[in-house]
């Protein structure tokens, strides 16, 4: 029992850094954003919102399947735990799939941060910042994907393994929890940079 709830409490306090951290990114994009408004704003017009929404929706989704598989693992129902978390990691290759085509886009055009920046039609000098913010972000973002994904396959193939029942599923439920988190953290990024404009 001790052991349960130390590993629970160091997950949450693994989470609450992870916050902090984005927190801390969140706090500086408002800071730029609100010194370099047309920037940022110029910047997110040539984000995709419509790739941007459809990694919102892959995200929710992959959310609901993991949160299942708990719930399948719970009742006894290890293969079809084993199916949402399948789909779970999945949506998370979908998820970069989509991140891949956009950054190729941003590379081919010369949207990138700093010094890097090369598109000539910008009107606003300042929008190299905005592409420090997107990058920044999202590709940390991005590795928080990965990791998820590669903790989740973990848990799958210890499922497969019959690791888990209806009375220990910590593992499972700690996984879970970070990828609550990673898609929490895309909720928000979403808005801020393909909507800000």
């Amino acid at each position: 029992m001790h052991e349960f709830v130390s590993t629970k409490e160091g997950l949450w306090l693994f989470m609450v850094t992870e916050i902090l951290m984005f927190g801390g990114l969140f706090v500086g994009y408002f800071l730029y954003h609100g010194r370099y408004h047309e920037a940022f704003a110029e910047g997110s017009s040539h984000l995709d919102w419509r790739l941007g929404g459809t990694n919102t929706a892959v995200l929710i989704i992959s959310s609901w399947t993991m949160a299942l598989s708990i719930h399948y693992i719970q009742k006894g129902l290890n293969n079809k735990a084993t199916m949402c978390l399948i789909t779970t990691v999945m949506c998370g290759f979908i998820f970069l799939c989509i991140k891949y085509v956009e950054y190729s886009a941003k590379f081919h055009h010369g949207l990138l941060p700093g010094k890097f920046f090369s598109f000539e039609e910008a009107a606003d000098p300042h929008m190299p910042l905005f592409f420090g913010f997107y990058f920044f972000m999202t590709g940390l973002h991005g590795l928080h994907v990965i990791i998820g994904m590669s903790l989740i396959t973990w848990v799958m193939i210890r499922n497969i393994r019959g690791d888990f029942d209806p009375h220990y599923f910590t593992a499972v439920e700690g996984v879970g929890l970070f990828w609550h988190i990673v898609d929490l953290v895309w909720i928000f990024l979403f808005p801020l940079l393909y909507l800000v404009g």
